[in-house]
């Protein structure tokens, strides 16, 4: 970001371009996925298994499966984090991915696991 007021910071999100906005959905990686490609962050994909860290009491330490990310608005939803609607049918929770680590990748994308390997084969 260039300016550091919060309220230009917040509009430069909001109206930044597709694939800008797509890294803005990365999160940590786990200790042990960080040893291994030697990256500290990867996007967040379909199908990874992610622990939340922050949030509310009912919602933080679940780990669950990513079941959509939604690339607009940033947020991803987890697979067991829910919120009740005004008529008591449960839906998904949507959670910003900073809010996330992730545990174990998604490793079906031949093209993600070659981008993050490159780190590795350099050393």
């Amino acid at each position: 970001m260039v300016s550091s007021k919060a309220r230009i910071q917040r509009k430069t999100q909001a109206n930044a371009t597709a694939h800008v906005k797509r890294k803005m959905l990365s999160a940590h990686l786990s200790d042990d996925l960080r040893k291994k490609y030697g990256k500290r962050t990867a996007r967040v994909c379909k199908g990874d298994t992610v622990i939340v860290v922050r949030g509310n009491a009912d919602i933080k330490n679940t780990e669950g499966k990513v079941v959509n990310v939604y690339t607009k608005t940033g947020r991803v939803a987890v697979e067991g984090v829910t919120i009740k609607q005004a008529d008591g049918t449960e839906t998904e929770r949507p959670i910003h991915a900073s809010n996330l680590v992730i545990t174990k990748l998604n490793t079906e994308d031949a093209w993600r696991m070659d981008s993050l390997s490159k780190k590795e084969a350099k050393e």
